[in-house]
Formats: structure tokens, C-alpha cells, sequence
């Protein structure tokens, strides 16, 4: 080989090693920054894996909302009337947090089945569901469960 191809050689491997690191470093990064959307029915399921950032959507059960007075941290229930699940959050709710509407949580699943949520999303309109949520009460709906559980 000359000395010409073998610089040739060389240049090109480099290259492919600079591209392979690169598509590598952006791929973990995507991978660390991913957030699956998981309904109650999932969680209670054991399909979301506990301690890693996701989200978590559904109705707020009515009276499943407690508060101490003074505080800011507030615990409440989200169904997709399958399944229920307790959320925690520190935090000011969204101006349009009410029981019975659609929310979609952000946070992690603890060990003891609650939800900790670092961000709660309520919707915007009377008319707007977020999709997710949307999708994850018809599904339950469709497999004939019509009666939220009681916990």
C-alpha cells in the first residue's frame, strides 16, 4: 500500500470513530433525557420501572385531594378508571388543577407504589385532553372496565 493510501486509510478512520462517538454521545443523552408516558393501569401493572423519570397522566379521583393547611405538599388520586394512583407533589398546583379534570404528572415511581411528581400538567381548555391520557382512558374503557376502584 502506498503512503498516500495509507494516509487516505487513516483519515477515513478517524473520521468513522469522530461519527461513532458522536452518534454514541447523542444517543445516551436522549436515552437519559426520555420521558415514557406510563397510565395507572401500567404502573399498578409493575410495567414502569420505579425510580427513573417519567409520566404519569389521568382524572383526578373526586375528594381524593388532601392538603394540610399551610402547606404546600398535596396528595391526590389519578385514575384511567381501571386503576387509581396516589400522587404526591410539592409544590403550586396549575390554576386549572381540579378534581375530576385530566392531568399528566412528571416525577418518579417510589418504591412504596407512589408516585413522587416533580411537575403536574393540567389542561388548558374544557375541550383538550392530552393525548396520552386520551388514549389510556379509552383503552380502558374498551376492555370493559367502566367503574374507577375505590381505594
Amino acid at each position: 500500500m502506498t503512503p498516500k493510501r495509507k494516509k487516505r486509510l487513516a483519515l477515513v478512520g478517524v473520521l468513522v470513530l469522530g461519527v461513532s462517538a458522536s452518534v454514541a454521545l447523542a444517543l445516551m443523552a436522549f436515552n437519559e433525557n426520555l420521558q415514557l408516558f406510563y397510565s395507572p393501569k401500567q404502573i399498578t401493572a409493575g410495567e414502569a420501572p420505579a425510580g427513573k423519570v417519567i409520566r404519569v397522566g389521568g382524572l383526578v379521583l373526586n375528594g381524593s385531594v388532601q392538603r394540610k393547611p399551610g402547606d404546600i405538599k398535596v396528595s391526590f388520586d389519578v385514575t384511567d378508571t381501571a386503576d387509581n394512583l396516589t400522587i404526591e407533589y410539592t409544590g403550586i398546583l396549575p390554576d386549572l388543577f381540579r378534581e375530576g379534570q385530566g392531568i399528566v404528572a412528571i416525577g418518579k415511581l417510589q418504591d412504596d407504589g407512589i408516585f413522587q411528581a416533580s411537575e403536574v400538567l393540567a389542561k388548558h381548555d374544557e375541550n383538550y385532553m392530552p393525548p396520552e391520557v386520551s388514549d389510556a382512558l379509552q383503552t380502558a374503557h374498551e376492555e370493559g372496565v367502566n367503574q374507577p376502584k375505590q381505594n
